[in-house]
């Protein structure tokens, strides 16, 4: 898997570019605020159909214009593909795999897959259960595609829920209702919290084991599933659900929400026992963050038979010299893309294929390659 080349067209503060990337490292170097995030929030778009900063899709076009253009030509598999997305101010999203017009988002299979590390994910560790939820849930769905329909449709369900339990009364129907909305809920509940189970179950000796490496013995890092239906077997799961959301309906009448379910979980980390969320400093949470983005390539890899592209937004500067080694060290056979404000914290990438780009209010230069 790899992307040969990207163009870009208003998107952001890029007017009109093209670049031709190689196979194995390209190096982005600028300042703060002359476009690199932007570059790699254009290839995540074509792998995920959204951006991983905004929901508006209208923040994405440049200010003085009114339609952006994504387009990748992409290498899976040996086949060829174009992905291409466009943008309207006033108007809908428009995605392209190789000329066919898809008809929503959620026909987005372009079999790009990427895995982006930022100074942001430190929210993952550090803040509440959404942003490890979120998490937890972009990895699932780049290796159980299914995973992605069961959590829209659950969402769709407890919407409807959530609006019958905001309605000034419950009567007969409405709990003949309620009951349907309930039964739904659990049935595709079910399957999230056991897929969810499944991953954690797998994906915590590997960030165990990578965490080790990075903290060379001292620290060991275990994840826990903490789903909010409390089961002791994956048997007894719908009638806990079910027991629960019925000692729970005299509260959820009177704030109009849901209060148990896959969308109240939570993943725990924990640092030698104890939660890494309280109790452990921030040098410690940002290297847990490390290990678990390290072990998300790992994964997808053991799961798909193949490495996702991986996005590297100027997290260089925020690693020390030996966790900066290690992770040169571990990707060397993957395509990456890595943005800089500092060239000296890249030096140390030496023994594979690199190219070296600068950017400037929009513009890239290519150095070398």
């Amino acid at each position: 898997m790899k992307i040969d080349s990207i163009r870009l067209i208003n998107f952001r503060n890029y007017y009109d570019i093209s670049l031709e990337l190689n196979e194995n490292i390209n190096i982005f170097i600028g300042k703060n605020a002359q476009g690199k995030t932007n570059l790699l929030e254009a290839i995540y778009m074509c792998a995920e159909g959204k951006s991983f900063r905004t929901s508006r899709d209208r923040e994405l076009i440049n200010l003085n214009k009114n339609e952006a253009y994504i387009g990748a030509k992409v290498k899976l598999d040996g086949i060829d593909r174009l992905i291409e997305i466009k943008l309207k101010r006033d108007g809908a999203k428009r995605i392209k795999i190789n000329r066919v017009e898809l008809k929503n988002l959620r026909e987005l299979h372009s079999g790009l897959i990427v895995v982006i590390f930022s100074p942001d994910d430190l929210k993952i560790v550090k803040e509440g259960p959404g942003e490890r939820r979120n998490f937890l849930d972009n990895v699932i769905s780049q290796i159980k595609p299914v995973y992605r329909y069961n959590i829209n449709k659950y969402n769709k369900v407890l919407f409807q829920r959530n609006n019958l339990l905001r309605t000034d009364k419950l009567n007969a129907q409405t709990k003949s209702l309620l009951e349907i909305f309930d039964s739904q809920l659990i049935k595709i509940g079910k399957e999230i919290i056991l897929t969810r189970a499944e991953f954690i179950e797998k994906f915590s000796p590997i960030a165990e084991k990578n965490h080790a490496r990075l903290t060379t013995g001292r620290e060991k890092l275990v994840l826990k599933y903490n789903p909010s239906v409390k089961f002791s077997n994956k048997d007894a799961i719908e009638n806990s659900f079910l027991e629960e959301l019925n000692k729970n309906l005299e509260k959820d009448l009177k704030t109009g929400n849901t209060s148990i379910g896959p969308h109240r979980d939570d993943i725990q980390f924990d640092l030698d026992g104890l939660n890494a969320r309280v109790f452990a400093s921030q040098g410690q949470q940002r290297t847990i963050v490390l290990s678990i983005k390290l072990s998300e390539v790992e994964i997808i890899k053991r799961e798909r038979n193949l490495y996702p592209i991986l996005l590297l937004d100027d997290v260089f500067s925020e690693l020390d010299e030996d966790r900066r080694w290690y992770l040169i060290n571990s990707f060397k056979d993957i395509q990456t893309i890595i943005t800089s404000a500092d060239i000296s914290n890249i030096d140390r990438i030496s023994g594979v294929r690199r190219t070296l780009f600068y950017i400037e209010k929009g513009k890239i230069r290519r150095v070398k390659g």
